[in-house]
């Protein structure tokens, strides 16, 4: 098992706290090995076996598994011992999990640990049961620096290990292998088509299915574009399918809710405000795109969009697409009072200032950044630093 220290690091302090700790994250991103890994620091504080208590709800025989079988079977599990530990790795499995999790907290000498592979964990009707007492801690594919742990021991260099990253992504099952593009993007592609038909079409009956992909692989193909649900209505349109705005918006929040792809709103600079149109999306892991679509190097600038912006939401800041007048910031994060802005840039010409211009008209003194594939064009441009893709994912802070 290789760990991934950063998750348990987000988890230790709601140790033993009377909350609900809700790790969510796309199938497959690695919640279950998470699990394993508190499993053995629960083991390392000296709690023993039998106080810890794991169940994983994606079985089959689990289709009739309700919530009062959950809490009845977890409290056969915790009678006459001293606090347990309780760790339920796919919850979202079990109708009404939330009503079975809130009874063992309020009546049982516990501490609670979820996943789930949808956002409605942490939905308006889930805190109702659980108001103030759950914490959530998101779940990503793998950042660039556990990829390299993944691959320790590796004759490659660490370059040519960043080329592997952004051709295959983070998905750990991929990383653990040493595979082709095509293995890798067929291992994706499997991941995918399990989320779809378990967490989207099967859990919110969707009839059209053929209508629900073609949604799918407009937005995997503009992944990092701007676009609205009235852009793909039309579109579908030129293609003589007809599906409404309405049914297009409960794909894009299905997709959203099952950790495929993640909205980035734009933000006005000047006006400082949340704007509610015209956002774009990014995908849960580059690889999705590569896996439905096929790679070529045309796909390189939104990939690198794509990693930067899974990056910054991993460290825990809220991103935002740059709104300055009539130009774009490419990103805008915020962290506890704190800003950062960055521009993606694949290559810098040599006679152009353009990437720079931008950020430079930002009125205050904020870290702004270039993040370019382009070795030969990083350094300092008045302020702004271009530093290449590699230094600015292993950076401890920016």
């Amino acid at each position: 098992m290789i760990l991934r220290p950063d998750y348990l690091e987000a988890i230790r302090p709601f140790m033993d706290a009377p909350l609900v700790k809700i790790l969510t994250g796309i199938r497959r991103c690695g919640k279950s090995t998470i699990f394993l890994m508190l499993h053995d620091e629960l083991r390392n504080r000296g709690i023993a076996e039998e106080r810890i208590v794991s169940r994983r709800y994606t079985d089959m025989e689990l289709d009739d598994f309700d919530q009062r079988r959950m809490y009845e079977d977890l409290k056969a599990a915790i009678t006459q011992k001293d606090r347990c530990y309780l760790l339920l790795d796919e919850v979202q499995e079990i109708k009404g999990w939330e009503k079975a999790v809130n009874s063992l907290l309020e009546s049982a000498d516990v501490d609670i640990y979820v996943t789930g592979s949808n956002s409605k964990l942490m939905s308006s009707e889930i805190s109702t049961y659980l108001t103030g007492r759950c914490v959530p801690i998101s779940v990503y594919t793998l950042s660039f620096q556990e990829y390299l742990e993944f691959k320790k021991g590796s004759n490659r260099s660490r370059s040519e290990r960043l080329e592997d990253y952004i051709r295959m992504g983070g998905f750990p099952l991929v990383a653990l292998g040493e595979y082709d593009d095509q293995t890798a993007y067929q291992i994706v592609e499997g991941i995918y088509h399990t989320v779809v038909s378990r967490d989207i079409v099967k859990r919110h009956r969707i009839s059209k299915q053929d209508l629900f992909d073609r949604v799918v692989r407009f937005v995997i193909e503009n992944m990092g574009k701007t676009f609205s649900a009235n852009s793909i209505s039309t579109f579908l349109k030129s293609e003589h399918r007809t599906v409404s705005v309405e049914t297009i918006y409960n794909y894009l929040r299905w997709l959203e809710q099952a950790f495929v792809i993640y909205p980035c709103k734009r933000y006005d600079l000047q006006g400082k405000a949340v704007l509610k149109t015209q956002e774009k999306y990014y995908l849960a892991d580059v690889s999705l795109k590569y896996a439905l679509c096929g790679y070529n190097g045309r796909m390189r600038a939104a990939a690198l969009e794509n990693i930067i912006y899974l990056e910054m939401r991993r460290r825990s800041y809220e991103v935002y697409i740059g709104k300055l007048g009539s130009k774009e910031i490419d990103f805008v994060a915020e962290k506890r009072g704190e800003r950062l802005y960055v521009q993606a840039c694949v290559t810098i010409p040599e006679d152009t200032t353009r990437e720079t211009d931008n950020l430079l008209e930002i009125p205050d003194n904020y870290p702004k950044y270039v993040v370019t594939l382009d070795r030969l064009a990083t350094g300092n441009e008045n302020g702004v630093r271009i530093v290449h893709l590699e230094d600015f994912l292993l950076a401890d802070v920016w």
